[in-house]
């Protein structure tokens, strides 16, 4: 497979950055926003809000996109990508989404289309720093064949299995990284309350038995002290457990996901 006609779709938080890491190890790579490209300063000539600019270079699809309906415009509806970027030969789901709404995607594409999950973890940091994590879902050829991709995004992959493996790995870790958000946010909060040093509970925390990637990387994550919105990475961890619980069989005990769900929803900005 040439690696070339490379489209990010979705330039957000996370999307930007890797169109930056794409463009950076040599290839051509443009990103596609419904925001305008001068929101982007600098980088808005590597980055178009139009569709058929977009669609006429696009052979390797990488779609960043925040949720199933965004996707939906993408690929079928509002930019149609699917249908309208005839030189269109891969895609790779990057965002997080439910596993079984991915796994209808299959017989809705044209047969050329091949299909790779990717979701990624690591936040905005590890994109910035190019060392995200991917959990990978495909046949194995074209796993391989991209592989170069993922290597200009992250340093650690992970092979999960067929379609849609990587993404049900990705949201259940999601779980767990959204449980562990929340209880650390209650424990730092608790902590002030009960006259405790957070700097010095952080640090405790970080080598001993309550460790967790949220604790040990609170001072590099940039949602770290937000309040729960619906647009914001909070707000995606609730939509990443939704995800989650879209995929489990029927009959299993969600009661600790809404929780988590609960929780998240209650969390106020911290100073």
């Amino acid at each position: 497979m040439q690696l070339s006609g490379i489209g990010v779709a979705g330039c957000g938080r996370m999307g930007e950055p890797m169109l930056a890491a794409l463009r950076d190890a040599g290839f051509d790579a443009i990103g596609f926003d419904v925001r305008a490209p001068q929101s982007y300063g600098e980088f808005a000539d590597a980055i178009t809000d139009d569709v058929p600019r977009f669609a006429e270079h696009l052979k390797i699809l990488i779609s960043v996109v925040r949720d199933i309906e965004q996707t939906e415009a993408l690929l079928f509806e509002t930019q149609a990508l699917a249908a309208g970027a005839p030189g269109l030969r891969s895609i790779i789901i990057c965002s997080t989404l439910s596993p079984r709404y991915l796994q209808g995607l299959k017989g809705r594409l044209p047969s050329q289309i091949t299909l790779v999950d990717a979701p990624m973890s690591g936040a905005t940091i590890a994109a910035r720093e190019r060392r995200l994590s991917f959990m990978m879902g495909g046949e194995e050829a074209d796993l391989t064949a991209l592989r170069p991709l993922f290597e200009a995004m992250g340093t650690s992959f992970h092979t999960m299995g067929p379609f849609a493996a990587g993404m049900t790995a990705k949201v259940l870790n999601n779980l767990l990284a959204a449980s562990s958000t929340a209880m650390t946010r209650l424990v730092l909060d608790w902590a002030v309350d009960l006259g405790l040093d957070e700097r010095s509970l952080l640090a405790l925390i970080d080598k001993s038995s309550g460790q967790n990637w949220f604790a040990s990387g609170f001072d590099g994550i940039e949602f770290a002290r937000d309040g729960y919105a619906h647009d914001n990475t909070i707000g995606i961890l609730e939509k990443d457990i939704r995800s989650a619980l879209d995929a489990v069989p029927q009959g299993t005990d969600n009661t600790l996901p809404n929780a988590v769900i609960t929780a998240l929803r209650k969390l106020k900005p911290r100073s």
